[in-house]
Parts: C-alpha cells; sequence; structure tokens
C-alpha cells in the first residue's frame, strides 16, 4: 500500500513539473509583436497642436516639427 501511495505521488509530481515546463516554453515562443514608431509634428509655440504627418500649425501657421 506504501509503494502504491509513493509510486501515485511520484506521477502526480511528475506531471506537474512537466506541465509546468510546458507553460512557460510556450510563452517564449510566442511571436514578438512589432513596433511601428509613429512620428509626430508639433508646433514649438503651440503644443497642443500636434499631427502625424508634417505640415503648417492651425492657430500660427509656423511649420511643424518632428516631436522627440
Amino acid at each position: 500500500m506504501k509503494k502504491n501511495l509513493l509510486i501515485i505521488g511520484f506521477v502526480l509530481l511528475s506531471g506537474l513539473i512537466f506541465n509546468s515546463c510546458g507553460n512557460s516554453s510556450s510563452k517564449e515562443k510566442q511571436p514578438a509583436t512589432k513596433e511601428v514608431a509613429t512620428v509626430q509634428y508639433t508646433c514649438p509655440m503651440h503644443s497642443d497642436v500636434v499631427s502625424d504627418k508634417p505640415g503648417n500649425c492651425s492657430k500660427c501657421g509656423m511649420a511643424l516639427v518632428e516631436k522627440k
């Protein structure tokens, strides 16, 4: 009886160990998401004016500069 309990305990423990190893490796194999850097342009005088393309400020007409 004691031998059977040891075998069952070993099988359960082995299953838990292999299951946890499988979960961590599956997370590592997920494809990395590509982060696309978006460039934003803003007015030097009016920081609240922001655009995704170059142009002129809608408030003062100055050229928008790349936001850093």
